[in-house]
């Protein structure tokens, strides 16, 4: 279970970096990758963000990717290959930002 769950872009983009590199470790864990990641920092939209992600996976080593699947076993996967990790990572991301157009405001 993740403990970002429905942040919103914005609250990312403001987040101090140990607390932004903490939030995506949990959508990949993978820490480099996680701090490149929250780095690039302001994203301008989700897409910018799951594009930077999507890229900085190809930068990963073949035992930094079996280290990410065995850390996602939990989950169901079809392969235990790049696209099926990119695809766990944006999920996960999506869970973390939440919906799109927000929550409303209570």
């Amino acid at each position: 279970m993740l403990m970002h769950r429905g942040i919103g872009l914005d609250r990312f983009n403001e987040m101090p970096r140990a607390r932004a590199v903490h939030a995506l470790y949990e959508c990949c864990c993978n820490v480099t990758w996680a701090a490149t990641v929250s780095d690039a920092r302001p994203y301008p939209d989700r897409d910018a963000l799951l594009t930077k992600a999507d890229l900085e996976l190809l930068a990963l080593s073949p035992r930094d990717v079996d280290r990410a699947f065995e850390a996602v076993a939990h989950e169901p996967v079809s392969s235990r290959d790049l696209p099926e990790l990119a695809r766990i990572t944006r999920e996960r991301i999506a869970g973390m930002l939440g919906p799109s157009e927000g929550y409303p405001e209570y």
